[in-house]
């Protein structure tokens, strides 16, 4: 019946002084139209009503699976396999005059539904990566990464069938024939690779999580990860700044990844302030006397002096000397305040390190190092703690007559030149 439709409308077309060659080749392009119109208008009326029902049963269904799919237009693209599948078993009628062009046509035709396919692939992936995001757990192991590596493989392997299909070759055949283009194919996904190898580390050794704080110093970058994909991981810096880096960089380099201090529920505090040698001294009986009403160090400066004296008078010792036997000097009285000043503070962990001790003297004093770890974790409190330590700590340190260390300026100069 297809092939009288075609003859009769070949003699219709001869009979209006058509040449035989031309009524052939209208016919099969009147042919190919109607079948195109025809397909085409099977995919909307398909699409209209089954997206129309799926999306009135997404609603009413528990499950975001459904929702997400339909988000990533995965129904619509598996549609529109039905009409490219309609065009291409009406193949052998469109081009029942002119068979020679049905290899081109069929080509064609299975090229775009190899097009479509990779395309759902695409989508669907898309829709498993959003749905197990949905999880808990998606934050500590992110999948990403893999998704765009399965991305990868598919539009590769979609390219090399395409290449078999144009061809006429079997697939591996055109596989075979590909291992010298191996080598460029290697240097082009390059990163891809690294990437690859470097994400399945990170995520197995669980380096780093999205909403993790990481420094990296080399790159400059300090702040939060926002988003781990294959080759690259994307940081907001606390500047509001986004920096790209690449994955197998944070195998290859050292970063600082700041979690420990976040799940720890404390943050460091490890800063030094620098003493004066010169005002270093033991304390003679006036100064010890304003110490001792310090409320923090009191009963310290009572026991230590008593111990001491009993020290002295053990050993006979001639105190009249001040370098002869065990005296308390001011820098020794300033750390222990400072320890009890620590100790006292609720905002200090207490059941972590708390710490005042000296560290090598230098050209610009002796070093007081001051080491704890604070209750708070966010940025400005935290710094605002910080802040009044030190600020107490500048403000008292006259009373124990010390001085701190810092490099003459232009006044002072000025002030001696008078």
């Amino acid at each position: 019946m297809n092939n009288r439709l075609s003859n009769w409308v070949v003699n219709w077309l001869d009979s209006l002084n058509y040449s035989h060659e031309s009524s052939v080749v209208i016919t099969v392009f009147v042919l190919l139209l109607i079948a195109f119109l025809f397909s085409w208008t099977i995919d909307i009326i398909l699409r209209k009503i089954s997206i129309k029902i799926i999306s009135t049963i997404a609603k009413k269904t528990e499950s975001i699976w459904d929702d997400i799919m339909l988000e990533h237009r995965v129904f619509q693209r598996v549609i529109h396999l039905i009409p490219s599948f309609i065009m291409l078993f009406l193949g052998h009628i469109i081009f029942f005059l002119k068979p020679e062009w049905k290899e081109i046509y069929t080509m064609l035709v299975e090229i775009t539904i190899l097009i479509i396919s990779i395309t759902i692939i695409t989508s669907l992936l898309y829709s498993v990566n959003d749905i197990y995001l949905t999880y808990p757990g998606s934050k500590n192991r992110p999948l990403k990464g893999y998704i765009q590596t399965i991305q990868i493989i598919v539009i590769f392997t979609g390219l090399i069938t395409a290449i078999s299909i144009i061809l006429g070759q079997s697939l591996l055949i055109v596989v075979g024939g590909m291992g010298a283009f191996g080598a460029i194919l290697m240097l082009v996904f390059k990163d891809t690779i690294l990437g690859f190898v470097a994400g399945i580390q990170i995520s197995f050794n669980d380096m780093i999580r999205i909403g993790d704080w990481i420094t990296i110093s080399k790159s400059g970058v300090d702040g939060n990860v926002v988003d781990i994909a294959l080759t690259t991981i994307k940081v907001q810096n606390w500047d509001l700044t986004i920096s790209t880096v690449p994955s197998y960089s944070l195998i290859s380099e050292t970063f600082q990844n700041w979690r420990g201090m976040e799940e720890s529920g404390a943050r460091r505090v490890k800063r030094a302030i620098y003493i004066n040698t010169s005002s270093i001294k033991f304390c003679d009986e006036k100064l010890m006397a304003k110490l001792s009403r310090i409320q923090l160090i009191k009963k310290y400066i009572r026991a230590k002096e008593d111990e001491l004296k009993t020290y002295n008078l053990e050993n006979n010792i001639d105190d009249s000397v001040l370098v002869n036997g065990i005296r308390q000097t001011n820098i020794g009285i300033f750390r222990a305040y400072l320890d009890a000043y620590l100790h006292s503070n609720t905002y200090i962990r207490q059941d972590l390190t708390v710490m005042v001790r000296q560290l090598q003297a230098g050209e610009h004093g002796l070093p007081i190092e001051i080491y704890f770890f604070s209750k708070i974790q966010a940025w400005q409190p935290y710094e605002v703690l910080q802040s009044d330590i030190f600020d107490h700590i500048f403000a008292i340190i006259s009373e124990f007559e010390l001085e701190i260390f810092q490099s003459p300026t232009g006044g002072d100069f000025k002030r001696i030149i008078q």
